[in-house]
């Protein structure tokens, strides 16, 4: 991919990772909030507090795939399937900034299937 081809998936994925760090932020308080110990187990205290530490999970998985192709554009990599070494369609990076992988290797990874 050309150096100007990537310049615009790059920046949105700097901004994503900017709003995912913020959110994480917000979210790891929630996961991490004292809930009073006479409090039913099926309190939505107790819910809120499930969904928090499950959405920082994502939001840590989703932080780590962009922190990925980050370092990929670092070196010179960006929009190169890792696994065939073939560009990565431009479509698909617009859509999926994140991806390190061709659609027909991640279907294939998928389906778990050998190269």
């Amino acid at each position: 991919m050309t150096e100007s081809g990537t310049t615009q998936p790059i920046k949105k994925l700097e901004s994503e990772r900017a709003k995912l760090l913020a959110e994480l932020a917000h979210l790891r308080r929630e996961a991490i909030m004292e809930v009073d110990g006479d409090v039913a187990e099926g309190d939505p205290k107790w819910a809120e507090r499930d969904i928090a530490q499950s959405l920082v999970d994502i939001h840590e998985r989703k932080l780590q795939e962009i922190e990925q192709a980050l370092e990929e554009a670092r070196k010179g990599h960006y929009g190169i399937c890792e696994r065939c070494g073939r560009p990565i369609e431009p479509e698909r990076l617009e859509i999926l900034p994140e991806t390190t992988f061709c659609i027909e290797c991640k279907h294939a990874l998928e389906h778990h299937r050998p190269n």
